[in-house]
């Protein structure tokens, strides 16, 4: 990846660009200077996808510029993601290249790994998995010492596990994390553990309850959770839910409620527009709601939701799309003013930014 200018002074002179920028957009809201958390210059991308093109009867990892499927850019290495992937792209390329069963009509990998080590690689394929490729496989996760997942169409064949688990430290007490296979997770975790520290001193310690919005796998839940009373928690994604349950078993916490929702579906909940099953047993009347979390996706929350949150003293909001959060902001701007703000550079060498305020109630 030479077309990737991995040297401090190219990323100081990006990281105040993006500043300036976030900087901008909150300036109406006469919000404070935002505090800055830069990432690694290399290694930080926890998960990667390649494309896979085949020259002279050997296939190589491959990246496209957008808009241009037919054009490779051929790849051995890749210095933004993690060590542990680039560790293992050259003994998987080779092993696909000395096994038929493996590599005929592979057409993509991807990689998941965490900053505890982990990995999880899934093949990707045009035909139907056999039992030569199973064989194959197993051999290949054992000795790259890695879950292993086959897809095809109609096929998902998992050898070992279909998630990785990850490991991070929030004010002292360290957290346990199972991140599936297919679902979102924050792909830097070295920035992930710098906004999990920043929400979790943002919000501070807490004598109510809070509302999470878009919860995920409980990437925020579970820190958060030790600093109130009660959670409730919301999230669509089956595999996300399921994921966060673990979580929440795995790590002890006992004081989060999760029901399969979308915000946009609790908001009729909570407006009493309609019921739902998936409600029931949930006493909602019994939360003394002070602080709404929400991590929407890029599109930012719909109105209804945005006005939803008005209700809280207290809405932590962490996003990936500047542009929309200011949108946001906007509405509820005229009952809450911006405390404190954050960028935080998960996506270091683009244009792309996350970033976090506490917004307060007037």
């Amino acid at each position: 990846m030479s077309s990737v200018p991995l040297d401090s002074a190219a990323y100081a002179q990006q990281l105040t660009e993006k500043t300036a920028r976030l900087r901008e957009l909150l300036a109406p809201f006469d919000a404070p200077e935002p505090q800055v958390f830069d990432s690694p210059l290399q290694h930080y991308r926890l998960r990667a996808e390649f494309r896979l093109w085949r020259e002279n009867e050997e296939r190589f990892y491959a990246m496209f510029e957008k808009g241009d499927k037919y054009t490779p850019i051929l790849i051995e290495d890749f210095p933004i993601a993690s060590a542990r992937i680039n560790a293992l792209m050259a003994p998987l390329k080779a092993a696909w290249q000395a096994s038929t069963a493996l590599s005929f009509k592979l057409f993509q990998v991807e990689f998941l790994t965490t900053l505890a080590g982990d990995a999880l690689i899934t093949l990707a394929y045009h035909r139907p998995l056999d039992d030569a490729w199973q064989a194959a496989a197993e051999q290949l996760a054992a000795d790259l010492q890695v879950s292993l997942i086959g897809r095809s169409r109609g096929q998902r064949i998992v050898i070992g596990r279909d998630f990785v688990e990850e490991e991070l430290e929030v004010a002292g007490r360290r957290f346990r994390y199972r991140q599936p296979e297919g679902a979102f997770t924050q792909p830097n975790g070295t920035v992930n553990g710098k906004m999990l520290a920043w929400a979790y001193e943002a919000l501070g310690e807490r004598d109510d309850d809070l509302l999470e919005l878009y919860c995920g796998n409980g990437n925020f839940t579970l820190p958060l959770a030790t600093r109130v009373r009660k959670v409730l928690a919301t999230e669509i994604s089956k595999s996300s839910v399921y994921a966060a349950l673990a979580n929440l078993a795995d790590n002890a916490i006992d004081n989060v409620t999760l029901v399969r929702l979308s915000a946009e579906e609790l908001t009729q909940a909570l407006n009493g527009v309609r019921p739902f099953r998936r409600l029931a047993g949930v006493d909602l009347a019994s939360y003394d709601f002070g602080s709404v979390f929400v991590d929407p996706p890029r599109a930012g929350m719909d109105p209804d939701t945005c006005e939803l949150t008005r209700r809280f003293e207290r809405i932590l909001y962490i996003s990936c799309n500047p542009e929309t959060l200011a949108q946001n902001i906007a509405q509820l701007h005229d009952t809450h003013r911006v405390e404190r703000c954050a960028l935080f550079d998960q996506f270091p060498w683009t244009h792309h930014m996350e970033s976090g305020v506490l917004l307060v109630r007037r």
